[in-house]
C-alpha cells in the first residue's frame, strides 16, 4: 500500500460483529478465535480497528446470538429510565453506562454513533432541576462519554456545563466532576474552549480552587483544566486563543496568586503540586508574569519543592517551572541560584538518574540559569555538575542537545563525537 498512514478504511461495528459470526458459523472457529481471525483480516486491509469492539458473541443453546454490546445495553434501558422519568432507574443506569463508556474509546465511539448524547443531555435536564446525586451521576457518565470525542458537546450542553459548575460551587464531587467535563470538552477542540471561556469559565475553575483548597481532587482537575485553556492543540484552527486564555486566567483571574496559595496547603501532596507547577509554568508567559511568581513568593516555593520533594514528577515540573522563570527574567537566575536552586536542580539529577525528564529539564535550567549571567557558571561547576550532565547525555537520548547546550554555556569542552550511529530511537544505548 502507498503511503504511510496504512490503516485508513473504517468499518462499523455491524461488519465486524458479521465477520466474527461468519467466521464461527461457517469456519466453526471458537469464539475468540473468531475475534481474532477478523481482527486480523481486516488489519490486514488497512481498517483502523480502534474504534472496534473486539468481542465475542454470547453462546447459548441453540448457536450464537448476536453480540449485543454491553454498553448498547445500557444505553437502551437508559432511554427508557428517561423516557418514563423514572430517578432511580435512570441513576442506576447511567452508573451502569458510565463504567461501560470508561471500558475503552471503542465503547464510548459506539454509543456515541447510536444517539448516546441527546440521551444524556435530557436526563442531565431532568436532573438539574434539583436532584444533585443524579445530577453527578449524568455529569459522570457525560465526562465519560466526550473523553476524546468533545465534539458531541453542543451549544446547549456548553451552557448546561457553566451553569451546573455555577449553581453547586460548594458542592465538591459535583465540581470535580463538571470540571473533568471541561477538561474532556476543551482538549484538542478550540471551539469549545472559546465558548466556554465567553461563557464564563475561568473563574469558575479558579474560584474552584479557592473555595476548595483542601480538596486535592478539585484542585488537580482545575489545574489540569486551566492548562488547558492555554494549549494549541487543535489541528482544525490555525490561530488559536492560548495566549490570550494565559493572560485572562492571570490578569482577570488572579490565577498565579491562586496556585501559589494553593501549593502552601498541600506541602506533603506529590500529585498536587506537580499539576500546580505545570500550571504555572504555562502561565508565566509574559515578562511581568514572572515577576509576579517572584513578588507572591512563587520563586522560593519552587525551589523549595525541588530541594525537599524526593518525587521525581514534582523535581520534573518545579525544574521546568523554574526554567520558564529563568528564561524569561536573567535576574531570576541570581535569585533562583542564591536561594539553592541550582545545588537542588543537581541533587535531583543525583537522586533520579533513569528519569529521562528530570535529567532534562534539570540539565535546561542549569543551561538558563548560565547563559545569560555567565558570573554563576564557576559556582555551578564547582557543585559537580559537569559529571552529573555528561551522565544524563550519556544516559538519555533525548537529553544530548540539551546536555551538550547546558555543558557549552558553563564552558565546558564538549568532545564532539557521535554518541550513536545509525536510527536515532531504536538503538539502546
Amino acid at each position: 500500500m502507498g503511503g504511510t498512514k496504512m490503516a485508513s478504511k473504517h468499518i462499523t461495528q455491524e461488519t465486524f460483529d458479521a465477520a466474527v459470526r461468519e467466521n464461527i458459523e461457517e469456519f466453526e472457529m471458537g469464539p475468540e478465535e473468531a475475534v481474532k481471525e477478523a481482527v486480523e483480516q481486516f488489519e490486514s486491509q488497512g481498517v483502523d480497528m480502534s474504534n472496534i469492539i473486539k468481542m465475542a458473541p454470547k453462546v447459548s443453546a441453540d448457536g450464537p446470538q448476536e453480540p449485543s454490546h454491553a454498553i448498547l445495553q445500557a444505553l437502551d434501558n437508559l432511554q427508557e429510565s428517561v423516557a418514563c422519568s423514572h430517578p432511580q432507574e435512570i441513576s442506576a443506569h447511567l452508573a451502569r453506562f458510565c463504567e461501560q463508556c470508561k471500558q475503552n474509546k471503542a465503547c464510548r465511539f459506539l454509543a456515541a454513533q447510536k444517539g448516546a448524547y441527546p440521551i444524556l443531555l435530557a436526563a442531565w435536564k431532568l436532573a438539574a432541576a434539583g436532584d444533585q446525586g443524579l445530577l453527578l451521576q449524568a455529569l459522570n457518565a457525560l465526562s465519560a462519554l466526550i473523553d476524546s470525542q468533545p465534539d458531541l458537546l453542543d451549544t446547549q450542553g456548553l451552557k448546561l456545563l457553566v451553569a451546573t459548575l455555577a449553581q453547586n460551587t460548594d458542592v465538591t464531587d459535583l465540581i470535580c466532576s463538571g470540571i473533568r467535563c471541561v477538561r474532556h470538552a476543551c482538549l484538542k477542540h478550540e471551539q469549545n474552549r472559546q465558548s466556554l471561556v465567553k461563557a464564563g469559565v475561568l473563574p469558575l475553575l479558579t474560584g474552584a480552587i479557592t473555595r476548595h483548597g483542601h480538596c486535592a481532587d478539585v484542585v488537580k482537575e482545575a489545574c489540569w483544566a486551566l492548562r488547558i485553556m492555554t494549549f494549541d492543540d487543535d489541528i482544525r484552527v490555525p490561530f488559536g486563543h492560548a495566549h490570550d486564555h494565559a493572560k485572562m486566567i492571570v490578569q482577570e483571574n488572579r490565577g498565579l496568586k491562586v496556585l501559589i496559595d494553593a501549593a502552601k496547603a498541600f506541602p506533603d501532596n506529590p500529585s498536587v503540586l506537580s499539576e500546580l507547577c505545570s500550571t504555572l509554568s504555562r502561565l508565566a508567559v509574559r515578562n511581568e508574569f514572572c515577576q509576579e511568581v517572584v513578588d507572591l513568593g512563587g520563586l522560593s516555593i519552587l525551589v523549595a519543592l525541588l530541594a525537599n520533594c524526593s518525587d521525581h514528577q514534582v523535581c520534573e515540573q518545579s525544574c521546568a517551572a523554574l526554567c520558564v522563570l529563568a528564561l524569561r527574567k536573567p535576574e531570576n537566575s541570581r535569585v533562583i541560584v542564591e536561594g539553592g536552586g541550582a545545588q537542588a536542580a543537581l541533587e535531583a539529577m543525583k537522586a533520579h538518574p533513569q528519569e529521562a525528564g528530570v535529567q532534562k529539564q534539570a540539565c535546561m535550567l542549569i543551561r538558563n540559569l548560565v547563559s545569560r549571567s555567565q558570573a554563576f557558571s564557576q559556582p555551578i561547576l564547582e557543585l559537580g555538575a559537569e559529571a552529573l550532565i555528561a551522565q544524563a547525555r550519556a544516559t538519555h537520548q533525548d537529553c544530548e542537545d540539551v546536555a551538550k547546550a547546558a555543558l557549552r554555556d558553563l564552558g565546558c569542552r564538549i568532545e564532539l563525537r557521535e554518541l550513536w550511529t545509525g536510527q536515532k530511537g531504536n538503538l539502546a544505548p
